[in-house]
């Protein structure tokens, strides 16, 4: 077929104007996660209102080379199933350029193998198993990238402080029978003993336990004066009751579930309070969080768990930077930058310097991690002799 010379010129400038609309399509972002199924279905709201607002304020600062983010959120009830489906619709259907989440470590070791063969990268803003971002490292690229607390990393913090609050060199765990609780006794146990330690007793207790006290009796018989629990808020929140019942208050340390509402909610305001636990901010923690937490407050008042949506906040702005050095939203390109140093981003969490690398997708460690508890019904970090004197010499993993 031949063209004339005008034919040319309005077909190039059609194919200019086809080209334009092309690069001005939005950046479609995926989130997918458990805002309404399980016991932690509030970080996963959490999360979401922490990914919202990050968009938000991508877009207010003129989006990426003048793109718009958007976001498909996806709620996988805490399914695997769901979670499966959700994951193969955002990436198959909707087209997105990367995906925020999940919620629940298992639904994120059922369907790692999607976003890894598809060339997608993903960052996990809450799930904490430590196989999550191991699974794929020894492939040419590993798309699974983190941002949030690491079982691993929680326990070296714990035990590091409970080494040095034990005034009697006896420490105890109890955990819940899941296999989350039992991974954890084992965590906790490997790292006392790198301290040239053993727990003087290991309890365990069903998830839906609501009276501990028989296995109480027997941690506070062998003379522990300090306590590790492994097991989520609802179940701890019992567990504190248990301790009261029997009046036996050592100090007691647990992972960062314990900033969900079930603990205040049904341990008491007071009470929840005797519990401390890890985490990698809090309300109170800088003024970034500060003023991130008094955002999230004004839309939802009922705000849950807070350090999920700062987590699930500089996840989204560590994606729109290496994006923006990758000048494509090629998974492949994206997930070279993040490994290879993504540019100095400032989080709510802390500044990221070249957080990961081919040889760690985790963007937190033990490092970035400090104590918290519930104090007036709010998240607040907790500071005391112990903790102050904690040094990355007292880590041990």
């Amino acid at each position: 077929m031949l063209f004339t010379q005008g034919t040319r010129k309005l077909l190039a400038a059609a194919l200019g104007a086809l080209s334009f609309t092309a690069f001005a399509q939005d950046i479609r972002i995926g989130f997918n996660a458990d805002q309404s199924g399980t016991g932690a279905a509030e970080l996963g709201v959490a999360a979401r209102h922490g990914f919202d607002l990050a968009i938000e304020d991508i877009n207010k600062a003129g989006g990426i080379g003048g793109r718009k983010l958007v976001g498909l959120i996806r709620d996988d009830t805490g399914q695997p199933p769901k979670s499966i489906q959700n994951m193969t619709e955002l990436i198959d259907s909707e087209k997105v350029v990367a995906v925020i989440g999940p919620t629940n470590s298992g639904n994120a070791l059922a369907w790692l193998h999607i976003p890894q063969q598809k060339k997608i990268p993903v960052i996990g803003p809450v799930a904490t198993a430590t196989d999550i971002t191991r699974r794929y490292a020894s492939e040419p690229q590993n798309y699974i990238f983190r941002v949030s607390m690491v079982d691993r990393e929680q326990v070296s913090l714990l035990v590091a402080y409970a080494v040095k609050a034990t005034k009697n060199q006896k420490i105890a765990f109890i955990a819940d029978t899941t296999g989350f609780g039992q991974q954890g006794t084992k965590d906790l146990t490997e790292v006392l003993a790198l301290h040239g330690q053993k727990p003087v007793a290991v309890e365990k207790f069903g998830p839906k336990d609501t009276d501990m006290t028989s296995q109480l009796a027997k941690i506070r018989d062998s003379g522990a004066d300090t306590v590790i629990v492994y097991g989520l808020a609802d179940a701890n929140a019992q567990l504190l009751r248990s301790m009261e019942k029997i009046n036996y208050l050592p100090t007691t340390l647990g992972t960062w579930g314990n900033m969900s509402t079930p603990l205040l909610n049904i341990a008491g305001k007071k009470l929840a309070e005797h519990i401390i636990f890890a985490t990698s901010t809090a309300e109170d923690s800088n003024p970034r969080a500060i003023a991130l937490a008094a955002r999230v407050r004004e839309r939802y008042p009922q705000m849950p768990t807070f350090v999920a949506a700062a987590q699930s906040y500089d996840s989204v702005m560590l994606l729109a930077s290496a994006i923006r050095k990758a000048g494509s939203t090629d998974g492949e390109k994206v997930a070279a930058v993040l490994d290879s140093g993504v540019p100095d981003t400032q989080g709510v969490v802390k500044l990221y310097k070249a957080p990961f690398s081919k040889a760690n997708h985790d963007a937190l460690s033990v490092n970035d991690f400090h104590l918290a508890r519930w104090k007036d019904g709010k998240v607040t970090t907790y500071v005391d002799a112990v903790s102050k004197s904690l040094t990355p010499a007292d880590f041990k993993k």
